[in-house]
């Protein structure tokens, strides 16, 4: 009986040890709006994130990787992103790859027209999200399924001739929300977060230039990339800071202005500050229950 007293005292010792919490395991799926095309975002830290289609792109999941670390968070997160598709292509070509293993949140969104043969029409986008929500379900029944709603595209709206032309910049994001409502409905998704919204804020609220084509006012922000489609780093990092927020519940000015990310895209510092202010703003707005407590686990330095 002797030789049983110290496994017995090893399995108590094992069994009222606590166990580690599993990492919150996180799914991007999307297009160039996701994997920060045209910016420095889009190869940024891409060892901290599993890149599905083993393309090295870190992005806008790098950035919101970078954010949770900071907020003392455990998120696994992994991508899965291609060029000027919608959630059909990904349905069509990637399934298998994105239900090998279950997920415990994803972020996903279409075509930043809803639809590229007919703009505004979220016919497309109801559609697919219900059946990408419903196949990711079969993997794992409690999963959180999330829509980021995009934001205005300037050459959608400034050049003549093109969708919105005529209209004021921000009836492009309200347009794309309300189809992302009804496709949230329809997938039964935890929420549809509001990016768009937030760029809308932006340029409302005098951080950000509303017309790139005209000109830079001194002292504003280009949200947009050089194309006037796609976003700059500060566009991208708004993106992140909504999904961080949406996802965490935490008060993205909690960051503070020497935020990793930004410091490492050289806009850290004011820019950074009113940036998580409008990403407060807007979630606020929507009516998200944040906490503003400092992250135990903050890093004194970005690394």
């Amino acid at each position: 009986m002797k030789r049983l007293a110290f496994p017995i005292v090893f399995a108590a010792i094992a069994l009222a040890t606590p166990q580690a919490a599993a990492p919150t395991r996180l799914l991007f799926i999307g297009n160039s709006f996701t994997f920060g095309e045209l910016s420095p975002v889009h190869f940024w830290r891409s060892a901290s994130v599993t890149d599905l289609n083993d393309e090295g792109i870190g992005g806008v999941p790098a950035l919101v990787k970078a954010m949770t670390v900071e907020a003392g968070l455990d998120y696994d997160v992994s991508l899965e992103t291609h060029p000027g598709v919608g959630l059909d292509w990904h349905l069509a070509n990637k399934l298998d790859a994105l239900t090998r293993r279950p997920y415990d949140v994803v972020v996903m969104h279409g075509y930043s027209t809803l639809d590229a043969a007919k703009p505004g029409d979220p016919g497309i986008l109801v559609d697919t999200a219900t059946r990408m929500a419903a196949a990711l379900r079969r993997v794992n029944r409690q999963i959180e399924i999330h829509l980021t709603a995009t934001w205005s595209r300037a050459d959608q709206t400034y050049p003549q001739g093109r969708p919105w032309f005529g209209k004021p910049i921000e009836t492009m994001a309200l347009d794309v929300r309300a189809g992302y409502d009804k496709a949230a409905a329809a997938a039964h998704a935890a929420s549809v977060i509001p990016v768009g919204q937030a760029w809308n804020r932006a340029i409302t609220s005098g951080l950000a230039d509303p017309n790139p084509y005209d000109g830079i006012e001194a002292g504003k922000i280009d949200l947009w990339a050089s194309d006037h489609y796609h976003a700059s780093a500060q566009g991208y990092y708004l993106e992140a800071l909504m999904v961080f927020g949406d996802l965490t519940g935490i008060d993205p000015r909690t960051l503070g202005t020497g935020e990793c990310s930004a410091y490492e895209l050289g806009f850290s510092g004011a820019p950074a500050r009113a940036l998580q202010q409008v990403a407060f703003d807007e979630l606020d707005a929507a009516h998200r229950t944040m906490t503003r407590a400092t992250p135990a686990t903050r890093p004194a330095r970005c690394k």
